[in-house]
């Protein structure tokens, strides 16, 4: 269990922060990126479950899971795998995680209104927190796969289809708290010229 005793250290003073496994790193590394980005996403699910709680009450329940999710997957991130035999066993996203927001998906997707458009990021302003959370959840997958690419480090393959899938759901709840895609609103090609 985390234990938070002092919350200022000192220790990244130098602009370097600890992995979990020990390894310090910049604060500007890909990893740190990467795993800041999650930490963002789960914050700006946190602002819209401000706008979600009882008035949609499953699907704030589905956000809950997924901010105890992206710790799990910022711990994920925060723990490389080089192979090298730990003394714990570092937390890792598993496929059932990825299994379980595919089914909140189509959980909500099935009372959506069909698309006719790209939808516009907006409507109800729960729909707004949780576009706003999906453009963050998919900055957090591009950091993650940018990250992946880079020779040397490992990046769990689980945690990349995670968080597109969590993407994915932010965009389905958005459409779904905006009465089930019926006050979307809709990109007109074009409109303003």
């Amino acid at each position: 269990m985390v234990r938070l005793n002092k919350i200022y250290t000192r220790t990244g003073d130098g602009g370097t922060t600890g992995l979990g496994t020990g390894e310090r790193r910049l604060k500007c590394d890909q990893r740190v990126e990467a795993f800041g980005a999650v930490d963002e996403a789960n914050a700006c699910i946190g602002l819209a479950r401000v706008h979600t709680g009882a008035a949609h009450a499953e699907i704030d329940a589905m956000l809950g899971r997924i901010q105890n999710d992206l710790f799990d997957l910022g711990a994920d991130l925060a723990t490389p795998d080089t192979g090298k035999k730990l003394d714990y066993e570092p937390l890792r996203i598993v496929a059932s995680q990825v299994t379980r927001v595919e089914q909140d998906i189509d959980l909500l997707n099935k009372n959506l209104s069909p698309l006719r458009s790209f939808v516009l990021n907006g409507g109800t302003p729960a729909a707004a927190a949780l576009h706003l959370a999906r453009t963050v959840a998919r900055r957090a997958e591009r950091e993650m796969v940018a990250l992946a690419q880079q020779e040397g480090e490992h990046v769990n393959p689980e945690g990349i289809r995670y968080i597109n899938r969590v993407s994915d759901l932010l965009f389905v709840a958005a459409r779904a708290v905006n009465d089930n895609g019926n006050a979307d609103v809709l990109w007109v090609p074009g409109k303003n010229r």
